[in-house]
């Protein structure tokens, strides 16, 4: 198929570098070229072999260890992750970008005092106090399922949940947020104690950080997590959200169609029982990956794109199945309703999107056709270094339970309730 890059494809792309003398000539810039070409249309594991032979063959190649870390960062292939960014940031110790995926790395094996001064090369101050104020294990989890009821699904789900203690509160979660997020009173009242704090300008907001003791969902308890706060109260209608920090240490079903939240921890046996359970009930396995502490990602097409990498917004709030860039909509022809304008917000900032009607989304054997979505003028996935098609939002999955393995790194979309 046009387009395809396989085993050999990569290697014959090695081959050309190989001929490359000196290294850094014309052939070898191809070389790298052709890599971040791979790696911008997500063929992560293709441009990953060739980023590491550039790396081979020229250790000093900053970009090409940098990008090699990345490509194993996410799907959360700690050893060579630590490997090649640690290569990277020994040769470029100022470079921010590569410090806060050092960090990343760290912060996602709770290893947050290893994280610190990478943030703090970042310029992320804050952050970085918030990981050197932690004593003892973060994330320490006690019990083995938990099985939640959702007090609502729309406009977004919410939950029970319990702080140092205290009396149930009210919690949505969204796969587009990290660490535990509630309000400054339910911080107050919880008896939280500020250890950071950072005035974010474009919000005119000041962000205070902390660390809970305890943080209960059910029959499952996480002690020692961070959690953060800012002045006002949450736009959601709940007393706060948690998201991605918290499923990433579970193995988290999703289950939209049985209108619950069900978490376990996270082991290879409950992997293993995961992946038979959603091969029975004829769901897809497909890639998850991860950027930052929350971004998750998959492989899926909207209209006549071919599978592409997606973001997966599980969660959260919203009548849309989907949401794409106005040119990416164009590009496929997506009937766009110009003439009815919606006001929204995407990280806290408004955005203005407009109705459109895919005549197919697909993840997998989980499709929805015709479905509304929305497109706005502002790409919510610059940045990432790789192209993503689109959004699938809230109301996708209300069909399906959604499994999130974060050691498998695979997501699974079976119809109807989980069982």
């Amino acid at each position: 198929m046009a387009g395809d890059w396989d085993r050999r494809s990569v290697l014959r792309a090695v081959a050309v570098m190989a001929a490359a003398t000196p290294l850094l000539g014309g052939k070898a810039r191809a070389q790298g070229d052709d890599a971040d070409a791979l790696f911008k249309a997500g063929k992560f594991e293709q441009a990953g072999r060739v980023y590491e032979e550039i790396f081979r063959r020229d250790p000093r190649n900053v970009h090409a260890a940098s990008q090699r870390g990345y490509v194993a960062l996410l799907s959360n292939k700690f050893a060579d992750a630590e490997k090649y960014l640690g290569a990277a940031v020994a040769l470029a110790p100022a470079d921010q970008a590569i410090n806060r995926k050092m960090a990343d790395c760290f912060i996602r094996q709770d290893k947050l005092g290893q994280a610190a001064p990478h943030l703090r090369a970042a310029g992320s101050e804050a952050e970085a106090e918030w990981c050197e104020a932690f004593r003892g294990q973060p994330y320490e989890i006690r019990g083995d399922t938990a099985r939640l009821p959702w007090l609502q699904m729309d406009p977004i789900p919410q939950v029970e949940g319990s702080l140092n203690g205290g009396p149930p509160k009210r919690l949505s979660f969204y796969t587009r947020v990290g660490p535990l997020n509630v309000s400054a009173r339910v911080a107050e009242q919880a008896g939280i104690q500020v250890v950071a704090k950072e005035k974010v300008e474009y919000l005119d907001k000041w962000f205070y950080y902390g660390i809970l003791e305890s943080f209960r969902l059910g029959d499952l308890e996480l002690r020692n997590i961070p959690v953060h706060w800012s002045d006002g109260e949450p736009s959601t209608g709940s007393d706060g959200t948690f998201g991605t920090s918290i499923f990433y240490h579970l193995l988290t079903t999703v289950d939209y169609a049985g209108r619950r939240l069900i978490l376990r921890r996270r082991t290879p046996e409950n992997s293993r029982q995961a992946r038979i359970a959603a091969e029975r009930a004829g769901a897809e396995p497909l890639p998850l990956w991860l950027v930052r502490d929350h971004l998750i990602l998959s492989r899926g097409s909207f209209a006549d794109s071919g599978p592409r990498v997606v973001g997966l917004h599980v969660g959260g709030i919203g009548s849309n199945v989907a949401g794409v860039f106005r040119g990416t909509a164009e590009e496929l022809r997506i009937r766009i309703d110009h003439e009815r304008p919606e006001e929204s917000a995407a990280g806290g900032l408004p955005i203005t999107v407009y109705p459109c009607y895919p005549k197919e989304v697909r993840l997998g054997n989980a499709f929805a056709k015709g479905a509304y979505s929305v497109t706005s003028e502002r790409n919510l996935h610059d940045g990432h270094g790789f192209d993503v098609l689109g959004d699938f939002a809230h109301s996708f999955y209300k069909p399906y339970n959604v499994t999130l393995d974060f050691t498998a790194m695979k997501v699974y979309l079976a119809r109807g309730a989980a069982r």
